[in-house]
């Protein structure tokens, strides 16, 4: 066997059943070998965001895998990684390298030397038959701990080189562990909590990835507490919920903001608590409990009173037993907020509504949301977003009903990341239907790869607000547009969609938008792959952008 075989086989026995990649590659024949899909993307970006997706919706396991060829498949590559790396998704990334004759040569691109400041571990392959020890560390790192991208270059001499077969017996898929936190600071912790007037449960994307929704939503019910998620943590619990004040990031619904403004007490939970532009900032004078299993964001940002190290779900579990003891048969739940956030919603609603329903020409991208939410249960959806106005219009509103309904992210946040996504979630759980949101600008960027989901039988539906300019950047580039239209962009994507081997079509109407999504949809159930191309206004108003 040679050495890619070899690592194909590993990936098999980690339950690996997609490899998405970008030829050259000697891994992509290794992989079908072993009976492994590969999906071959048009550009490397997306297909790391592939792996990204399929990660996010798997909770990693198993991780969703990209390999690509040395030097340009590589460098390519770099801006989806620094997307994994920044929102701490657990992907594995198979470049190879350049021979060991040439490693370190001027001017070769060395993905262990470049790669390191933007993944979590990286390694090379230094000669063949130390390939299962390196892949053994590798999903090690990759199931425990701080979730991240992790990558295992492979010389393209190593690659090739022959081994005995009897090298897997060494190889046996790696064991996950998590830990409790100390019970006395939980006790502790717990009783702040209960003591708290106004306390508020700040849940991230750690929740989702421990697979603590259950209890995160307990412990919710047990205390009467609110919960507002981050960005990346939408749909750690269900925005359909009495309980449930929605996801914030830059910008959030007015639920969100005016409970976290008048809280006494914060409790985190599988939240890095990073100050950030994509993420909320806390009002000064709050007590907070942070709940992380990476001591390195403890106190990052925020003065922590009470921090807590642990696995999300376990201490979840733990902060349940705590507050049951402490309220020894009584209950917090009576002061239940649920009401006062039901009317509260309801009167941002009557706010928004002119926005929501509005029968202008063009069509203002709010009563596409809002359509989009009247035809489709999303507890049948995945959803993202991508960068700029789409993100920032679709957050507040869209109420997510579970664990990988909607999947968030931005701290880094290249335009068109959101097509590769949607394309891995979709590979993930073909059961559902897939939507990504994007603006004209993000499919600029890597609309092509629509046509990955043409020829590789993926019905994802993807939703263009074309707006033909830069709406986000109307106060920042007020005079270059004003002399030389520099926020100005063009295109028929429904033509292109079409073109490509989609099924498509182009709405300026607003009472044409709710109709087409049915369409789309049935489209996606047919298993023809689906682009809707609204005709948009330039909407510049956003839900409580740059709060407090």
């Amino acid at each position: 066997m040679r050495t890619v075989d070899v690592i194909a086989h590993i990936l098999r026995r980690e339950g690996v059943d997609y490899l998405s990649s970008f030829p050259t590659s000697t891994l992509i024949e290794a992989a079908a070998e072993s009976g492994i899909r590969p999906v071959i993307c048009r550009q490397e970006r997306v297909g790391v965001g592939i792996a990204d997706g399929y990660s996010r919706v798997n909770n990693g396991r198993p991780p969703g895998v990209f390999a690509m060829q040395f030097g340009p498949g590589a460098e390519n590559a770099y801006a989806g990684v620094a997307t994994a790396y920044s929102d701490a998704v657990p992907v594995l990334l198979l470049p190879l390298g350049h021979t060991r004759e040439r490693e370190g040569v001027f001017p070769q691109f060395s993905s262990l030397k470049n790669y390191a400041p933007i993944t979590k571990f990286v390694e090379q392959v230094t000669t063949a038959d130390r390939v299962v020890d390196t892949m053994r560390r590798a999903f090690a790192r990759l199931k425990m701990g701080r979730p991240g991208p992790v990558m295992v270059e492979i010389p393209a001499d190593v690659a090739g080189e022959q081994l005995d077969p009897a090298v897997l017996d060494g190889y046996r898929p790696v064991k996950a562990t998590v830990s409790e936190a100390d019970p006395r600071d939980v006790m502790a912790a717990a009783g702040a909590l209960l003591e708290a007037r106004d306390p508020v449960i700040h849940a991230g994307q750690g929740v989702l990835y421990a697979e603590a929704a259950p209890e995160l939503l307990e412990l919710a019910e047990l205390t009467g507490i609110p919960v507002m998620t981050t960005m990346g943590g939408k749909s750690a619990f269900p925005e359909t919920h009495p309980l449930s004040l929605g996801s914030a990031s830059g910008v959030m619904n007015r639920p969100v903001y005016h409970f976290l403004k008048q809280a006494d007490l914060v409790f985190g939970v599988g939240t890095s608590l990073t100050r950030h532009p994509m993420t909320t900032p806390m009002p000064p004078g709050k007590t907070f409990i942070q709940a992380t299993d990476d001591p390195i964001d403890i106190g990052k940002n925020y003065h922590v009173d009470h921090p807590i190290v642990g696995d999300a779900r376990l201490v979840l579990r733990q902060f349940v037993e705590a507050v049951t003891e402490l309220l020894d048969g009584g209950s917090r739940a009576g002061r239940s907020p649920a009401a006062k956030i039901a009317d509260m919603r309801g009167e941002w609603l009557r706010e928004w509504n002119p926005k929501l329903t509005s029968d202008e020409v063009p069509i203002n991208p709010y009563r596409v949301i809002r359509e989009f939410m009247d035809a489709v249960d999303p507890a049948e959806a995945i959803v993202t977003h991508d960068s700029g106005s789409p993100r920032d219009q679709l957050m507040p509103f869209y109420r997510s009903a579970g664990p990988r309904s909607y999947l968030g992210w931005g701290k880094s946040h290249g335009l068109g990341t959101g097509l590769g996504l949607n394309l891995g979630a979709k590979l993930a759980a073909p059961g559902k239907f897939v939507v990504n949101f994007m603006g004209d600008a993000a499919f600029g960027m890597t609309g092509l790869d629509f046509e990955t989901a043409v020829r590789s039988n993926l019905p994802i539906l993807t939703i263009v607000l074309n707006n033909s300019t830069m709406a986000v950047e109307t106060r920042h580039m007020a005079l270059s547009h004003e002399r030389y239209g520099t926020r100005d962009l063009g295109g028929n994507y429904a033509d292109m969609a079409r073109a490509m081997g989609g099924w498509a079509e182009r709405v300026e109407d607003p009472a044409a938008v709710g109709p087409a999504i049915v369409r789309a949809r049935r489209a996606t159930e047919e298993g023809k792959a689906a682009l809707l191309e609204f005709i948009t206004g330039p909407e510049i108003e956003y839900s409580h952008k740059g709060a407090f």
